[in-house]
């Protein structure tokens, strides 16, 4: 019987997502909308996030634009964008929001890299964890008598190369954050 790794790799996607996503709020020397994913908007008597009520747009290297589709919520979408607490700079132009990102310093550098490095470790926790919940399905497979010991071994290994190959593809998430933080 072949064990099916597809519930595995779809697993392992899905923390590779979860990372990059992770890795796109972290703000880095460049202005970038991802950046206000995390901004929510009090409109229309609910909380709404900002690109349900606003478009976003890059304006420079270090600042976006955000336009309401409702001018009347403009002064909403300041008050979001200065309670999400995100170390930007942010000016009403006209029909408008003009976000500025101040230059980085070599402590905020240090720091940002600091919480790239947790975010990462909090993926390889979640790896570890898809590979010990399959480790013990193979196992119990081989104790029912279902695979031989030889192939118990066998998908051990296979199991370590998805490992592997997940870890690398998190760690080169990280080294491309870090080189963009520290630029």
């Amino acid at each position: 019987m072949a064990y099916d790794f597809s519930k595995l790799d779809k697993k392992l996607l899905e923390i590779k997502e979860w990372l990059s996503r992770e890795y796109q709020s972290l703000r880095t020397g460049r202005a970038a909308p991802a950046l206000l994913d995390a901004v929510h908007v009090d409109a229309y008597g609910s909380r709404m996030p900002l690109k349900q009520v606003a478009n976003i747009g890059i304006e420079g290297a270090r600042s976006l634009v955000v336009t309401p589709f409702d001018p009347s919520l403009l002064k909403d979408i300041e008050r979001g964008v200065v309670s999400a607490n995100l170390g930007v700079g942010s000016a009403v132009s006209g029909n408008f929001i003009r976000i500025t990102f101040p230059e980085l310093t070599g402590e905020r550098r240090q720091a940002l890299v600091k919480g790239a490095k947790s975010k990462l470790e909090e993926a390889r926790v979640a790896l570890r964890s898809a590979r010990d919940e399959h480790w013990s399905a193979i196992q119990m497979s081989e104790r029912e008598g279902t695979m031989t010991e030889d192939e118990k071994f066998r998908l051990k290994d296979e199991l370590q190369k998805k490992m592997d190959t997940a870890n690398d593809a998190l760690e080169a998430l990280f080294d491309k954050k870090e080189k963009e933080v520290t630029e």
